[in-house]
């Protein structure tokens, strides 16, 4: 499984802070998102993603079981 942990307005969207899914594609992790909480769809493309706690731009990059995604909105303020 993959811990994808979800902060502001993601959290917000999805009413929650957590979401387990099977391992996959950093893009095939989003699409299961946001068929889960659809409310997401309209969030997840203004967001930045970490892997276990490291920048990532590239959607195919395969987050392994036991991992951690985190989906970050753009924050205001500094």
């Amino acid at each position: 499984m993959v811990h994808v942990r979800l902060f502001a307005a993601a959290r917000a969207a999805a009413k929650t802070d957590r979401i387990e899914l099977a391992s996959g594609r950093v893009s095939e992790i989003l699409s299961q998102c946001s068929q889960m909480h659809p409310d997401l769809a309209r969030i997840i493309p203004q967001c930045s993603f970490l892997v276990d706690g490291v920048a990532n731009h590239d959607r195919d990059v395969i987050v392994a079981p036991g991992s951690q995604l985190d989906i970050l909105p753009k924050f205001a303020g500094g």
